[in-house]
């Protein structure tokens, strides 16, 4: 038989991560719903168009998605997933199975939530994607194709500072240089140095624009708890004051206060990039994501002018 639609996987997910309320491997999630909808080893085998996942294991990514936006469940961190108290009591209270009503509901509602980390994480940035109306049936095929990729852009920014507030804060400014290499910053990789260290200053890296060092760019990056704030950029500034620099890049997972955006314009040698910028540039430049073509065909008419 197909693989179930993603909406059918909502309740087998939902059930799973019920009956293990200290969470689960999304894994073993995957394979349990998988074994509530009888999937047969042909089924479980079925790739998609891409050939890079098991089309269950993305319809049952896509179920939890759902959840996640309902405020029913949480990744607590990468491929581990746990319901919220809200998710446990809804999965307590409502019947089994949920009706087709409730299923749609949890498939359809909530597609405009923009999804945040769990409660503990540091704050991030809500990606700047907006909202998704429901498609009406009239809409075109191009229409359509849209939102399904400004949903499935939405869903990735959100993921990736899932991820990025769960790696180590050296970790994390290596991967601002490979995103700041990856725009053209710096004749080869080993041009963008990571300096972070205790006494660095707010310096956290620094790009050689030239390949005798004479031009540079400074760099902070921080995994930020809560708002950046003007004291913090002020901070920065005095740090590249201290290395006789004019060029500086603050990045966070967070974002800034107007007090620190008017700050930086009125300096104009600070530029401040905030985690939905962050998550937008490293999908647009391939860093932790990678892009898959996607064929949509159209008659090319001049080819049977003649």
């Amino acid at each position: 038989m197909p693989v179930p639609t993603y909406d059918q996987f909502i309740e087998p997910v939902l059930r799973y991560l019920s009956a293990h309320p200290g969470g689960a491997l999304a894994r073993d999630v995957h394979d349990a719903a998988a074994d509530a909808l009888h999937l047969s080893d042909a089924d479980r085998a079925e790739l998609l168009p891409s050939g890079v996942q098991a089309v269950y294991k993305n319809r049952a990514g896509w179920a939890h998605d759902r959840l996640k936006r309902a405020g029913y469940s949480t990744s607590l961190r990468r491929g581990y997933w746990k319901l919220t108290p809200e998710g446990l009591a809804f999965a307590t209270t409502s019947r089994e199975p949920l009706s087709a009503e409730a299923i749609e509901d949890l498939a359809t509602r909530n597609t405009d939530v923009r999804l945040r980390p769990s409660d503990g994480e540091q704050e991030v940035a809500a990606a700047r994607i907006e909202p998704m109306a429901d498609t009406p049936a009239t809409a075109s095929p191009d229409d359509r194709l849209e939102q399904a990729l400004g949903e499935l852009k939405q869903s990735v920014a959100a993921e990736l500072l899932e991820v990025l507030s769960q790696v180590s804060p050296q970790h994390f400014e290596t991967i601002v240089l490979d995103l700041l290499h990856r725009m053209g910053y710096g004749a080869s990789r080993a041009d963008l140095q990571r300096v972070g260290g205790v006494g660095d200053g707010g310096i956290d890296g620094v790009i050689s624009l030239d390949r005798l060092g004479l031009e540079k760019v400074y760099v902070q990056a921080k995994r930020w708890q809560g708002g950046v704030g003007r004291p913090d950029v002020q901070g920065f500034y005095g740090a590249l004051a201290g290395q006789r620099a004019n060029k500086g890049v603050f990045i966070t997972t967070s974002t800034f206060s107007p007090q620190a955006l008017e700050f930086a314009r009125s300096v104009e040698r600070i530029v401040l990039i905030d985690g939905a910028k962050l998550a937008e540039l490293m999908i647009e430049h391939e860093v932790g994501v990678t892009l898959r073509p996607v064929k949509v065909p159209k008659l090319d008419s001049d080819y049977f002018e003649g």
